[in-house]
């Protein structure tokens, strides 16, 4: 399946609108190290997703698939596309934080760790440090060099 990503200079209505909606944090969107993509297709909307360099790692941000585009595949195409972003940036892992999607990560090749796990450098980040509840998961994937 075919979509169109756009990086978004800065954090738009429309994203922040849709986290939101989504229940995920938006207090840092405009912060330095951020960079934040819309998916669309012929169909329009599909999503957004972001990625935080923290160190030589990425933190995956606030991916999202709109409610009336879930169910086609189109997360794990958003996610793929996010991780060969991440692979170009010479990220060795890529983490997240998640309350709600851990099956979704495992299926896609992430594994649980306990959170103090974290490199210090990632454990500093707000995403982990405060915007995210104590009970979210945090996964890890690590990348192979491209």
């Amino acid at each position: 399946m075919a979509f169109n990503a756009v990086e978004l200079p800065e954090p738009t209505p429309d994203l922040i609108a849709a986290l939101e909606a989504a229940g995920l944090p938006t207090d840092d969107l405009h912060e330095p190290a951020r960079r934040f993509y819309r998916f669309d297709d012929d169909a329009g909307l599909i999503g957004y997703g972001g990625l935080e360099r923290i160190g030589p790692d990425i933190l995956i941000r606030s991916m999202v698939v709109v409610d009336a585009r879930r169910g086609d595949g189109l997360g794990a195409e958003v996610l793929s596309w996010l991780e060969a972003r991440a692979a170009e940036r010479k990220a060795t892992a890529l983490y997240l934080l998640t309350t709600s999607a851990t099956a979704f990560f495992q299926r896609h090749g992430y594994a649980v760790l306990p959170r103090s796990a974290a490199s210090a450098a990632i454990a500093a980040s707000r995403q982990f440090s405060t915007l995210c509840p104590a009970s979210a998961a945090f996964m890890i994937k690590e990348l192979r060099p491209q």
